[in-house]
């Protein structure tokens, strides 16, 4: 089984996207310190979620107006927590990579089984990102948010 899904990067553009290049590297290093001060990861796992959490805030925001009901599964959605809890650079963000429109966070009570985490992962990686696989797949048939709308 392979441990990541190929991404699709422009063949003329050059490398793989790198979500590290989305923030400052200090914004950066104070997030992957809230991931380790408020869960049990070390230095290795904090920077993956991070990583994957932007991957797919940026690839969700890319792709605003779809209507596609994008989720993460419950690993990355922690990631994604801790970039919206931040929210004044979340709102950078957003206008960064959103026209300003802010990715709503809609949660739901109960997981949706609809396929949508692993259909979010094989997008991100035609965007260009790379996909940290072991992270999607640990929740690969469900999926915490609204299903059908722009919000995470």
């Amino acid at each position: 089984m392979s441990t990541a899904l190929a991404p699709s990067p422009d063949p003329i553009a050059g490398p793989f996207r790198d979500p590290r290049g989305t923030v400052s590297a200090e914004l950066w290093n104070k997030q992957v310190g809230l991931l380790m001060r408020d869960y049990p990861f070390d230095t290795v796992m904090a920077h993956r979620v991070l990583g994957q959490a932007y991957a797919y805030l940026i690839t969700a925001m890319e792709h605003r107006g779809e209507g596609l009901g994008l989720a993460p599964g419950k690993i990355v959605d922690i990631g994604v927590h801790t970039v919206i809890l931040d929210t004044v650079a979340y709102a950078a963000l957003c206008e960064k990579y959103n026209a300003g429109h802010l990715l709503h966070h809609v949660p739901l009570v109960e997981a949706k089984n609809d396929g949508s985490v692993m259909r979010i992962a094989r997008l991100i990686a035609a965007g260009g990102f790379d996909v940290d696989l072991p992270l999607w797949e640990a929740d690969a048939t469900c999926g915490p948010c609204h299903p059908g709308s722009d919000s995470h």
